[in-house]
């Protein structure tokens, strides 16, 4: 998996899809604020199209939106029971050490289920968009076979990589946040150029494996 080449495809692609095409730029914006409608956005980027497609049939990207949205909650379910069986224990235990050791351990678990359902909600997700079918996102014999051609550790590296472009971006615009108006504006555009980045590069991932059928 050729890393920089991934990190500058998703580069050049956001840029694409915003730089000098402020009317889409603008359009993206408002998007983002209402959620549903960046993750229609997501979904078009996620079924591979290229170069960036422009936004537009507004009913369609809000409604593959809220599907993706419904997936991504689905997949939140076993965390969200995770979390609420770990907390029984220590909410009956009366010594406060005990009690914190008990939840201790519960958040643990939690965060390891978490990021094993996190693997494989990323490629469910793309594949969802890839095969237009909302069942084909919980195809889990697919998916980690899919994940099993790719490679784990690739998967993981590339997941990292991507966490640390994230964390720089974080970094940015803390300091953008200490300008008053203008750094907050700049955020507010920086934000769907960061997720047409990130969706291009999780696609990437996706496509350097041929999916199973």
């Amino acid at each position: 998996m050729d890393y920089g080449n991934m990190l500058s495809d998703s580069f050049s692609y956001a840029k694409d899809a915003v730089w000098g095409k402020w009317v889409q730029w603008i359009l993206l914006v408002i998007s983002t604020i209402i959620f549903p409608l960046i993750m229609g956005y997501v979904v078009r980027v996620y079924s591979g199209v290229k170069p960036a497609p422009e936004p537009g049939n507004w009913v369609g990207m809000f409604i593959d939106g809220l599907k993706l949205w419904i997936i991504g909650i689905i997949y939140a379910i076993p965390i969200f029971i995770v979390a609420f069986i770990a907390a029984i224990p220590a909410a009956m235990v009366d010594d406060p050490l005990a009690s914190l050791g008990t939840l201790s351990i519960g958040l643990i678990i939690m965060l390891v289920v978490a990021i094993i359902i996190s693997l494989v909600a990323a490629i469910g997700m793309i594949r969802f968009a890839q095969k237009e079918s909302m069942g084909q996102a919980f195809a889990f014999g697919a998916i980690i076979e899919h994940i099993g051609k790719i490679g784990w550790g690739s998967y993981i590296i590339a997941l990292i990589i991507l966490w640390i472009a994230g964390v720089v971006l974080g970094i940015i615009t803390s300091i953008l946040a200490m300008i008053p108006i203008l750094g907050w504006l700049i955020i507010l555009f920086l934000y769907p150029a960061w997720i047409i980045f990130a969706a291009r590069y999780m696609t990437l991932i996706y496509e350097s494996a041929p999916a199973p059928a």
